[in-house]
């Protein structure tokens, strides 16, 4: 079996290493509703379904069109998950908020500058 940089020189093209597109950013909308659907093995009503019960909210375009990023894709693959463990929808929207919670207190404990300070009131009397 040949090395895919031998395949490449063999074919007559640049003898360079091969050009990728950068990724896309986590939070970038690049996916329509049916190409995430597709992606995440769910069909499109589903995804707004659950947009209309607030489990993610898609950007959109200047004309409305939904734009799904990675993010939300992973997103869309947690509930999955979930649901097949057996949880139901508002189930899954506490779950999801637990763990957003708890990944905001381990960055918190990773660099305490980042912690929340608590609100000082002062004593009456």
């Amino acid at each position: 079996m040949q090395e895919p940089d031998q395949r490449i020189r063999e074919k007559g093209r640049p003898h360079g290493p091969a050009m990728t597109a950068p990724a896309p950013d986590g939070d970038r909308g690049v996916y329509g509703i049916s190409v995430a659907a597709e992606l995440v093995g769910m069909g499109p009503q589903t995804l707004r379904l659950y947009e209309a019960r607030g489990l993610l909210e898609p950007q959109r375009t200047a004309g409305g069109t939904r734009r799904y990023s990675s993010n939300d894709l992973d997103r869309l693959r947690r509930i999955g998950d979930l649901l097949g463990a057996g949880l139901n929808l508002a189930g899954i929207v506490m779950v999801l908020d637990l763990e957003r919670e708890n990944a905001r207190l381990r960055k918190e404990q990773e660099d305490p500058s980042r912690a929340r300070r608590p609100v000082r009131r002062g004593r009456s009397g």
